[in-house]
């Protein structure tokens, strides 16, 4: 039987962990969307495979290959696309529990359409999850290509679009440009509270100006506080059998929002990429049918066992309840 195909655009990127735990070596492992790729592998029904559209620097390239290899949903064909970079590598410093910074260095590039294009036709998605891990993953004119060419549902983590980066490489936020450009070109739209700042003054002028372009569903992170959600007025779940809805143009009436709170706390471990295994393991549940309300409750289940483990190499598992907590 063929399965259905999630492609994933995104960088996957080698972390360096400083504060975790107090009084702590740093620690290193793999970051970037192999949290999101952990998430997906866990949440998805075994109908539906995974398809990596991501380059990694030659230097780790062989490394990354073995990462992906350990996914019980990656596609037969999948593989990294190796390029003649460096790979690249954050310093993450926490402060709190919930903020710290980041140092990037390396130098993956993005994409453009005469290099994607072939690369998505040949992949023969049925749907698309986008995380802006570096930030230049892809420009706007570039997604807005996606957009008109593929018909499938996109669903894109915000991330560090929100982010600018130093000379220093340190990451700062900047105020984004283009925003109802950049929200017409995704079904679903994630995003924490403070790249929500960079695009709209509250969270009700952006839900206005994203659901107007076509978004379905605007998701804001909270943390420990859980999740909100603002719904168009005809989303409940996702149906693959239908075309996009046509931009501005959706069923007319009020907007749904909601709390979801986390169902509990966790109290210390280590919240990296608490946020990337929230959003695929939401985009997972929309594609295995569930709705809305019961998606962003398993994310939030999700985000929260993730805390209880370190790094991206041998998450799924642990997301699954296979291997007990660290």
């Amino acid at each position: 039987m063929s399965r259905r195909r999630v492609g994933v655009i995104g960088s996957i990127v080698w972390d360096v962990i400083h504060g975790r735990a107090p009084h702590s070596a740093p620690t290193e492992e793999w970051g970037g969307i192999a949290y999101a790729m952990g998430g997906l592998d866990a949440a998805l029904s075994d109908e539906w495979e995974i398809v990596p559209i991501i380059k990694v620097g030659e230097d780790l390239a062989s490394r990354a290959t073995t990462f992906l290899s350990s996914l019980e949903h990656l596609a037969p064909d999948a593989r990294p696309i190796e390029v003649p970079y460096p790979n690249n590598r954050v310093e993450l410093r926490y402060y709190t529990d919930e903020r710290r910074s980041e140092i990037l260095i390396g130098g993956v590039p993005g994409w453009n359409w005469l290099g994607l294009k072939p690369v998505i036709e040949a992949a023969r998605l049925d749907a698309l999850y986008i995380n802006f891990l570096s930030g230049w993953e892809l420009d706007l004119e570039t997604t807005q290509l996606i957009r008109s060419h593929f018909r499938g549902p996109i669903y894109c983590d915000l991330h560090m679009l929100a982010w600018a980066v130093q000379p220093s490489g340190l990451r700062t936020l900047r105020p984004m440009t283009d925003v109802r450009e950049w929200c017409s070109c995704f079904d679903l739209l994630q995003m924490n509270e403070d790249e929500l700042t960079t695009m709209a003054p509250d969270s009700m002028t952006l839900a206005a100006t994203a659901l107007h372009a076509g978004v379905r569903c605007l998701a804001v992170t909270l943390g420990k506080r859980g999740a909100v959600y603002f719904a168009a007025p005809d989303f409940e779940r996702l149906d693959l059998a239908l075309p996009r809805a046509s931009s501005g143009l959706s069923t007319t009436g009020p907007v749904r929002t909601a709390l979801v709170p986390a169902e509990r706390l966790v109290e210390g471990g280590d919240p990296t990429g608490c946020g990337d295994v929230w959003g695929a393991t939401y985009f997972s549940r929309l594609l295995a049918g569930d709705n809305l309300s019961v998606a962003i409750l398993a994310a939030n289940r999700a985000a929260a066992r993730n805390v209880e483990h370190r790094g991206a190499s041998g998450l799924s598992n642990h997301l699954r309840g296979r291997i007990s907590l660290t």
